[in-house]
């Protein structure tokens, strides 16, 4: 057996929760990458002898294009019987019927790219010489790298965007999807379950060559729920939760999962529940990781040349890098929809094909730009 042969991930997507509205991770590393993009866009502008006042109008032209392009293009992309179905929903970050802060379900990469580049092409035409709209964009695409690896943390949080099974040694198994439904009051209406607890089954052997591994979860029930009551919710709501609704995350169908109970020494219940969970490739942060190195390098280039930098280059590198990866990283994702089963490529490939193209033929220009300048220095 490896050292290290699956991780077991069972943090919570919420940093805190007031009644209906929570506070999750993914909105904070949403917005955290704005604050700190806003920050290093005063440090370009700063260097530049560029008016830093700016940098707040721009900020403002990013953050409702990433939000509008993003969800717009998940819609598009993704779930265009959203339109007709329920076209409120598109923007309305929460549920009316409980009502609910839900957040926006579902951001497309693709469409944030779309949003940003119209945005910006909006914001060039209206600024005075100096910021044309390749220039913004070049410094733009430096602090987006920042953000597209924060966000993608906040999908790891959220246990979505899943990678495929793998039997490697840093595979995730993605637990805290059942310790949130299980303690959710809309599935436990009466809030029997009051902690939840899962660690591997090491009485259980796992060889490398299995992606499914052996789970023990222990459910800690609260005082005054009696036997029958917890062994029946055990049973039956526990055991289809994680075979019917969380099949992506547990192989727990048939007789893999197995249940018991136990009185604790403080008067209370508890039962374990022995079974399987999956071992997947950590996308998202395959992602993060690559939009981190993409961030430094691009930073590295621009401190190089700053101004002189040939208009273009680093948004080239961008497309190249960020949707040219993304077309790899899909081989190792789970499809984001049905209509994607079958398909020889995924919709995200196939959004991220234009992307790369252009962003050739934008590098391409930006050299034959420059060796142009150095031929008419030299005259």
């Amino acid at each position: 057996m490896s050292i290290l042969n699956y991780i077991i991930w069972n943090a919570s997507p919420e940093i805190f929760s007031y009644g209906s509205f929570s506070l999750r991770w993914y909105g904070l590393f949403f917005a955290l990458g704005f604050l700190i993009s806003q920050q290093f866009m005063y440090y370009f502008y700063k260097e530049e002898g560029k008016p830093e006042k700016d940098v707040d109008t721009l900020t403002i032209y990013m953050v409702i294009a990433t939000i509008i392009g993003a969800r717009l293009g998940h819609v598009i992309f993704y779930q265009p019987e959203i339109i007709t179905e329920n076209p409120l929903s598109i923007f309305l970050p929460f549920e009316f019927s409980p009502f609910r802060f839900t957040g926006l379900q579902g951001l497309a990469s693709h469409g944030a790219a779309i949003g940003i580049l119209s945005a910006l092409y909006i914001y060039s035409r209206k600024k005075k010489p100096g910021q044309s709209f390749l220039q913004v964009v070049d410094r733009i695409v430096i602090v987006v790298a920042l953000t597209g690896a924060l966000i993608r943390l906040g999908n790891f949080f959220n246990s979505e965007i899943i990678g495929l099974p793998t039997t490697k040694p840093w595979g995730v198994v993605f637990v805290n999807k059942f310790t949130d439904a299980i303690t959710d009051p809309r599935f436990d209406e009466d809030q029997l379950v009051e902690s939840v607890v899962i660690k591997r089954n090491d009485s259980i052997p796992h060889t490398d060559a299995s992606s499914s591994v052996p789970l023990n979860i222990y459910l800690f029930f609260k005082r005054g729920v009696d036997g029958e009551r917890a062994r029946e919710f055990t049973n039956t709501s526990a055991r289809n939760l994680l075979s019917h609704n969380l099949s992506e995350y547990f192989d727990a169908a048939g007789d893999k999962t197995k249940t018991n109970g136990q009185l604790l020494d403080d008067g209370k219940l508890a039962s374990r529940i022995s079974t399987y969970g999956i071992s997947r490739h950590p996308a998202q942060l395959y992602e993060s990781i690559s939009c981190v190195i993409l961030f430094i390098f691009l930073f590295w280039l621009w401190s190089k040349q700053k101004e002189k930098l040939p208009a273009g280059r680093l948004l080239g590198i961008f497309l190249i890098w960020c949707f040219g990866l993304r077309f790899l990283f899909e081989y190792l994702k789970e499809n984001q929809e049905p209509f994607e089963e079958g398909m020889f490529l995924n919709m995200g490939q196939i959004l991220s094909i234009p992307m790369v193209i252009a962003g050739i033929v934008i590098v391409m220009l930006s050299y034959r730009k420059e060796h142009v300048n150095v031929n008419e220095l030299k005259k």
